[in-house]
């Protein structure tokens, strides 16, 4: 057997109905786990679910909505994906929004709360309604999708930067309370990334000359270059990695 199979897992993946979040819930798939896709609107998410079904098989994955900033909503998913698949053994944690770009001066106080509420607090709240399971059963694995801008200072994105670092943080404590249970706890610290949701830092084409210039691969990542990283964090292949957060960035850090 594969270190990397995922077979009868279950996992539930925020913000999956495009970019990072899709291609993971795809590649999950692909390694034998059933997936569960959420984001706020329902089309997009039965989308990528019939997409993964006709591919692997009818069950293999279901759409389920919920706005990460409800706390009602996060528990809906949960709920619904114990019901449709009996448990919860991998939870991703990727969706997260920016609604403020310049320097922090700039920033009012509802979108410092929004970023901070939608980026951590409500990770924090889907941890707590998944993580009991796993500790019972002895076995889980826990993903949060951060990024390169908790390692590093912006005059851009600060609030988000910051939201990013604190979620490292919540992966590190959280391992610490749940490793005795033998459930993990990783971030992943992607660099900039070809989606929708990095759009205003990559398709200015001088922009992006200038990221590229600065990383050693010479150009920005692919979602599916994320997804690898989080089937290593899901699986038995990452079993004695926990608090750790893996930067996958092409050298763009170093």
């Amino acid at each position: 057997m594969s270190q990397f199979d995922l077979t009868d897992k279950v996992a539930i993946i925020t913000g999956s109905s495009r970019g990072i979040g899709k291609s993971i819930a795809e590649q999950f798939a692909a390694q034998g786990a059933k997936v569960v896709i959420s984001s706020r609107k329902q089309a997009p998410c039965d989308e990528v679910a019939a997409a993964i079904n006709a591919q692997h098989g009818e069950g293999t994955a279901i759409a389920v909505t919920a706005n990460i900033s409800s706390k009602d909503d996060l528990r809906n998913l949960v709920d619904t994906t114990r019901s449709a698949f009996g448990k919860v053994d991998i939870l991703v944690c990727n969706a997260a929004s920016n609604p403020y770009y310049g320097p922090m001066e700039g920033i009012g106080d509802e979108q410092f709360r929004k970023i901070l509420d939608n980026n951590i607090v409500s990770n924090h709240w889907l941890i707590q309604m998944v993580a009991p399971e796993m500790r019972e059963r002895r076995d889980g694995s826990i993903i949060i999708v951060s990024s390169i801008g908790g390692l590093r200072g912006s005059t851009d994105i600060g609030a988000y930067c910051i939201s990013k670092a604190a979620d490292m943080q919540l992966a590190r404590n959280l391992a610490c309370e749940y490793g005795p249970d033998n459930v993990r706890v990783n971030c992943i610290a992607p660099g900039l990334i070809r989606t929708d949701f990095a759009r205003a830092l990559w398709e200015n084409p001088k922009a992006e000359a200038a990221v590229n210039a600065t990383t050693p691969l010479r150009r920005i990542g692919e979602p599916d270059e994320i997804a690898g990283a989080a089937v290593y964090l899901a699986s038995p292949a990452s079993s004695f990695m926990t608090g750790q957060s893996l930067v996958v960035d092409g050298g763009r850090t170093i």
